[in-house]
């Protein structure tokens, strides 16, 4: 993975709904980034084609919407991923843990610009 910033897309697995985009920095086996309602922080490693990491994630912002019900119900989660990156692209599988509950994700991620 190079430094930089990159464009993320995250949808949910295991018959859960929900979804996110927004955008990340990576730099040194760090990153941090967000989008209109989540942030995180987290860490990374680099293997040879592969990358794994952790993550912190929390709501900044309510959602528009009062009928609509935030995944994590407004708590800071932690997550853990790993995947492959090629060229300026990566792809990600990973697991968060909200509550008493287990929800996994795929996310996808393009290199927009160099750090």
């Amino acid at each position: 993975m190079k430094n930089g910033l990159y464009s993320i897309h995250i949808h949910m697995l295991d018959g859960v709904r929900g979804r996110d985009s927004g955008i990340l920095i990576l730099m040194d086996g760090k990153f941090l980034g967000g989008g209109p309602y989540f942030w995180s922080v987290g860490s990374y490693s680099v293997g040879n084609g592969t990358w794994k990491g952790s993550l912190t994630t929390n709501q900044h912002t309510r959602f528009p919407d009062p009928t609509a019900r935030p995944l994590f119900a407004g708590q800071e989660v932690s997550s853990g991923f790993s995947g492959t990156f090629a060229g300026d692209q990566a792809e990600v599988f990973g697991t968060t843990l909200s509550g008493n509950r287990s929800l996994s994700f795929r996310a996808t991620l393009k290199r927009l610009a160099d750090s």
